[in-house]
């Protein structure tokens, strides 16, 4: 890939993740047995984001680029003290911080978002290409949600 259609695939996948987790898209049937599927397509690309679980959740996101695969992402996320927090808190508050981090028109980069008690975290370090990170919630200073995630390029 060129360095300008990693810049459109970076501000795809942006305009993607917000429109299907943040934004609460509409859901596809699954493609797998038990999964969550989303998907967003526009113009060349296609996103696709498929996950396990609940409360403790494991997924993937694909981009693709005139049908090749060029992007993916995996990440496995906790509810630490689910006597404290339910996953659908936990989930609420992942939305409301996503979405003002892609409002700044971008996912990757330092990022923190408090809410209340609760305080949203985000660090990760590299780029587009390959990038590797971990997204935390802390309610009232106690870490009660941790998720690592990796991806990056795909290349034949």
């Amino acid at each position: 890939m060129t360095d300008e259609q990693i810049r459109e695939m970076e501000q795809f996948i942006v305009r993607a993740k917000a429109a299907t987790y943040a934004g609460d898209g509409p859901r596809l049937l699954p493609y797998r047995l038990g999964s969550h599927d989303l998907q967003f397509a526009q113009g060349n690309w296609v996103y696709h984001d498929s996950y396990f679980g609940e409360a403790d959740f494991l997924g993937q996101e694909v981009v693709y680029y005139r049908g090749v695969p060029v992007w993916g992402m995996n990440y496995y996320g906790r509810l630490l003290m689910p006597e404290r927090i339910s996953a659908p808190e936990i989930g609420q508050m992942i939305m409301r911080s996503l979405t003002q981090l892609y409002q700044e028109g971008r996912f990757l980069g330092a990022f923190e978002h408090v809410d209340g008690d609760l305080r949203y975290t985000d660090e990760n370090e590299g780029d587009v290409r390959a990038f590797l990170g971990v997204e935390r919630i802390f309610l009232a200073g106690d870490l009660v949600y941790r998720l690592h995630y990796h991806g990056g390029l795909i290349t034949g």
